[in-house]
């Protein structure tokens, strides 16, 4: 069969189903190949979020993104919503939603009673996997795609939709930024087609239809073929998110010490009047920045006299972000209503996740923090100069 690659291995039969997220033909491709086989399971390229989304159309919480904001991973759900809101873009196209080759090869193997496995890594690991390894340009990088993204992002015209159709539209979007951002397209791509293959090795059963991105089959067919490492224990060290070892993560605890070690000297070498005054000035610039950081994501009054107030107090506690404060104050001020939720995924330009009290939610989070780095940065030369 054209689009299915039999891959044998001790014990198993796999068939590999290489699809289009956005073509029907996909869809008729992974129907005729579970009927034809009947495998004893169907695994698809489904992590545990994806089949949710797909089967429950899970909606965000209030509850959800509370958790969201404490722990800091606003990046994470603002990437993970711009990857889905363009896969649902390329989907009204061809009016094909997207994963429906997915939903279909799981809907007819629970119709005829077979296993069904999700064999996909989690893409929230995929993402933090990513981020840990990105440098600072390079995350500069990634904003700057992000804000480009927001503004209207990639033009869907035909030209577009047509290579997309003989392609996964989720592995096509990694790949071009593994393109833009190399040190990260082995955790993007390469680590999944591995991860994928070591799942598979797993699943009980001899005859197994998987059902993938088309871009995953070559690198999946490969890794399947080789003889590396025990794959249970592969699967452990690909679930697991990296440590990047680097003297940034001492910047946070530096950074207080060394405002707070400035303000000491100002007081060895002048008086207490003089020291105040540095204090005053210290305050008034570490709050003024993180609260324009606010006000650009368009901030209740409240949220940005909240981030003038807090962000020198964040700095002297590396554990907390002026950012959180300022979103969970925001989430306060104007709590999201349901279709701010519904919303989610209908992000269109940058004007729908200024005007989505969600997501505004989110860009409130990063650009305070955004402002309170800043600021820093300005604050620690002037104090310095001013001894």
């Amino acid at each position: 069969m054209k689009d299915v690659v039999k891959v044998e291995i001790p014990g198993k039969e796999v068939y590999l189903v290489g699809t289009a997220h956005v073509s029907e033909k996909s869809v008729d491709l992974v129907e005729k190949t579970i009927r034809d086989v009947n495998p004893d399971t169907v695994a698809v390229e489904l992590c545990k979020q994806r089949h949710e989304s797909l089967f429950q159309e899970k909606k965000w919480d209030e509850t959800e993104i509370d958790e969201v904001i404490k722990t800091g991973r606003a990046h994470l759900f603002l990437t993970q919503l711009m990857l889905a809101n363009f896969q649902k873009r390329i989907g009204d196209k061809v009016n094909v939603k997207p994963g429906s080759e997915m939903k279909k090869a799981v809907e007819i193997a629970r119709e005829n009673k077979i296993r069904v496995e999700l064999i996909d890594r989690d893409v929230k690991t995929t993402l933090k996997r990513a981020f840990s390894l990105m440098t600072l340009g390079e995350k500069a990088k990634m904003a700057s795609s992000f804000i480009e993204g927001m503004i209207g992002g990639e033009e869907v015209d035909e030209e577009l939709i047509e290579s997309l159709k003989k392609k996964d539209v989720l592995t096509e979007m990694l790949n071009e930024l593994g393109r833009e951002i190399p040190s990260i397209k082995k955790v993007l791509v390469d680590e999944r087609d591995e991860y994928i293959a070591c799942r598979i090795r797993e699943l009980k059963g001899n005859n197994i239809v998987a059902v993938v991105g088309a871009g995953h089959v070559e690198g999946i067919v490969k890794s399947l073929k080789s003889k590396g490492k025990n794959f249970r224990d592969k699967i452990k060290e690909l679930e697991g998110v990296r440590e990047k070892k680097s003297l940034s993560k001492y910047v946070p605890w530096l950074l207080p010490l060394a405002v707070v070690g400035l303000l000491f000297a100002g007081f060895l070498t002048h008086d207490a009047e003089y020291t105040l005054d540095l204090i005053v000035k210290w305050f008034i610039i570490q709050g003024t920045m993180a609260a324009l950081g606010a006000m650009l994501a368009l901030a209740h009054p409240v949220t940005i006299m909240a981030t003038f107030i807090a962000a020198p107090f964040a700095l002297l506690h590396p554990l907390i972000a002026v950012g959180w404060i300022s979103a969970l104050v925001e989430m306060k001020m104007r709590k999201p209503q349901v279709k701010d939720f519904r919303g989610l995924t209908q992000l269109k330009g940058i004007s729908d996740y200024w005007r989505n009290r969600v997501t505004r939610i989110f860009l409130v989070m990063i650009l305070a923090n955004l402002g309170g780095t800043l600021s820093t940065l300005v604050v620690i030369p002037y104090l310095a100069a001013k001894l």
